[in-house]
C-alpha cells in the first residue's frame, strides 16, 4: 500500500473548486494507494510529471516511486488546450 503525498501546489488547487468536484478528486486519489493497479491513469512522457490521473474534466498530475511507495500529487487542474 501507497502512501498519498499532497504538494501545496495541489492542495491549493483542490480547495479552489467546488465541493462536488474537489470530493470527486479526494476519492479518485485515496484509490493511488493500490498504485500501479489504478484505473484512469496513463504514464506520462516529455511532461514534467511522470504520471496523470483522469476524474471528470479534471486532471491530478503526480510522480509516484514504487522504492518507497510515495505517491505525490502535484497538480490539480481542469482539464482544456493548456492542461498539457
Amino acid at each position: 500500500m501507497n502512501s498519498i503525498r499532497w504538494a501545496p501546489k495541489a492542495t491549493t488547487q483542490v480547495r479552489k473548486l467546488d465541493n462536488q468536484h474537489a470530493k470527486q478528486i479526494v476519492v479518485a486519489v485515496g484509490e493511488l494507494t493500490n498504485m500501479p493497479a489504478c484505473q484512469n491513469v496513463k504514464a506520462l512522457t516529455n511532461h514534467e510529471h511522470q504520471y496523470r490521473l483522469r476524474v471528470g474534466n479534471y486532471r491530478v498530475f503526480f510522480n509516484f516511486d514504487g522504492a518507497v511507495r510515495i505517491v505525490s500529487i502535484e497538480e490539480v487542474k481542469k482539464r482544456d488546450e493548456r492542461t498539457y
